[in-house]
């Protein structure tokens, strides 16, 4: 069922981010089967163009299980949609056989270190040094890099340390409707209550720290 409901996915996830400010991106999860089974060129492209939606303002997030079993037609597929002005995220980045040989096969605009790595930081210093890594290179790429699983203040405070470009987790809010994102980004301040000053904006659907 993964075709349909991923196709209404991309579909709702465009026609959703217009009500958003026109800052705001607008992720979306991608699976494998999505780009094996799917016309997965021709359905964002449907999306858009219904939608309106600028493509600049749609980011699509990869596993790397989709590189791991792709072939000349996937890879094709992404650099197309790249081409497009869609951003390409690698998602759960370090949990994978093969992650640096992607960072070769694939010009991405963001990686996200993943949550394991992320939520003992504080606690141990190889997931602080192996984090710090990924920063470093991810900022000789120019990628963009998100800290994923930001629960708490203290893992706010090692992932700006270690120079994470945006953070996302449960810090700044759980899941909600669209409804309750409208009312979240009408507040001039929506941070105010949850993370002290200096140096905090929502920006891309993410915090940048």
């Amino acid at each position: 069922m993964i075709r349909r409901i991923g196709a209404w996915v991309i579909q709702q996830a465009c026609k959703d981010a217009l009500e958003l400010p026109p800052d705001v991106k607008v992720a979306v999860n991608l699976s494998p089967v999505q780009f094996q089974q799917c016309d997965i060129l021709g359905i964002i492209t449907k999306a858009l163009t219904s939608s309106g939606l600028s493509p600049n303002r749609l980011e699509l997030e990869i596993t790397e299980s989709t590189l791991l079993e792709s072939n000349a037609a996937t890879l094709n597929a992404l650099f197309q949609l790249r081409g497009m002005g869609l951003h390409i995220a690698l998602d759960d980045f370090g949990t994978g056989y093969s992650s640096l040989s992607y960072l070769r096969r694939f010009p991405f605009d963001k990686i996200k270190i993943d949550r394991s790595f992320v939520c003992e930081m504080a606690t141990r210093e190889d997931c602080a040094a192996i984090v710090a890594s990924i920063v470093t290179l991810a900022n000789r790429l120019s990628i963009t890099t998100t800290a994923e699983g930001v629960e708490t203040l203290d893992h706010l405070r090692v992932v700006r340390d270690a120079g994470c470009t945006e953070a996302q987790g449960y810090l700044f809010s759980r899941p909600m409707p669209l409804q309750d994102v409208l009312v979240f980004f009408g507040d001039p301040d929506p941070l105010a209550q949850i993370i002290p000053p200096p140096s905090r904006r929502v920006e891309n659907s993410h915090v940048t720290v």
